[in-house]
């Protein structure tokens, strides 16, 4: 669940920051994406049992979008600003795809709750 809330603090950054704007290319904003790892416990290997852990934050090397517009206060010498090179549209189904994997585990903690009072009260 930890892995998806980061997933879903990036997918946030890089919509806040889709329509920003800067004066040179290196200042311009680079979207991220976490980088997921597998994480199996040592008496567990080898038995289906991992948890997902973000191993760090991807910045994209896509360069940013380049627009003509002398009249913008950060335009460069040339008249040109640079926006983040960001699509809007994959951050919102990236969300939606982390929000779904968000409820399904909470589901499946809900059921694994649920099985085990269940199984406590067998005994009563």
């Amino acid at each position: 669940m930890s892995a998806q809330q980061v997933r879903l603090n990036a997918v946030a950054s890089n919509l806040a920051n889709a329509q920003t704007v800067a004066g040179t290319p290196e200042e311009a904003y680079k979207s991220m994406r976490p980088i997921f790892k597998a994480n199996f416990p040592s008496q567990q290997m080898g038995q289906g049992v991992a948890t997902v852990d973000t191993d760090g934050i991807y910045r994209s090397t896509l360069p940013p979008e380049k627009k003509y517009s002398p009249q913008h206060p950060k335009a460069d010498e040339q008249g040109y600003i640079y926006s983040a090179a960001v699509d809007p549209q994959e951050e919102m189904i990236d969300m939606l795809e982390a929000s779904r994997q968000y409820q399904n585990n909470i589901e499946v903690l809900s059921t694994a709750k649920s099985l085990i009072l269940k199984t406590l009260n067998v005994g009563k």
